[in-house]
């Protein structure tokens, strides 16, 4: 029991550097571009992402989809969604050299980031140690980020009966994963990369 609240507690905190580091790193990259420096990206033989700037790119995605996508967002299919997500790619492209094939891997990422940050606001803001509902108010830090009916609106949908059955079954199903999860905050093509130079190092 105390392993598993300490990783809760682990993940609440990479999310919040997660989500300061991505205001960070927006701000550097578009910084750069501005002065003529684009940015790029490397995949390894799976098609993964990788370092160099893999993680750089991974956090920029993450602060566009927070600036562009409301929280509120249950379907990253919705086509509704498609201007801002053709805004978001129009973005990457700018301040990152990258293929247009890659496009379907940063839209995928960018739906995981979205719904990471929808996870992180609920365990955070929403939810006591037990898992139960706190009708918290909109935290200030994130007041440029979400508005005051987008926060409502936010709270309602966790308040749904069948959200809480779905999001406990979810919490049951990773305090005991069928296999260990080794890779935390870095992708696998970046975890196996760092293991292969820590391989070649020794």
């Amino acid at each position: 029991m105390a392993d598993d609240q300490h990783e809760e507690v682990s993940k609440k905190v990479s999310a919040k550097e997660e989500i300061r580091r991505g205001i960070t790193v927006m701000r550097r990259v578009v910084q750069g571009r501005s002065r003529g420096i684009i940015l790029d990206v490397y995949w390894n033989n799976q098609g993964q992402l990788i370092e160099p700037n893999g993680h750089t790119l991974t956090s920029f995605i993450g602060a566009l989809v927070r600036n562009e996508i409301p929280i509120t967002c249950d379907d990253w299919r919705n086509k509704e969604l498609n201007e801002s997500k053709e805004k978001i790619w129009s973005e990457i492209k700018r301040c990152f050299n990258i293929e247009e094939e890659r496009r379907g891997f940063c839209m995928k990422l960018a739906g995981k980031l979205l719904r990471g940050f929808q996870t992180f606001l609920s365990s955070k803001f929403l939810n006591d140690a037990d898992g139960n509902f706190v009708d918290a108010e909109l935290p200030k830090k994130y007041e440029s980020l979400i508005s005051a009916e987008e926060w409502e609106a936010f709270k309602s949908k966790r308040q749904d009966s069948v959200f809480q059955r779905i999001s406990a079954t979810n919490r049951e199903r990773a305090s005991s994963p069928a296999y260990p999860y080794r890779k935390g905050r870095v992708g696998y093509g970046r975890l196996e990369q760092s293991m292969l130079q820590k391989e070649e190092s020794s």
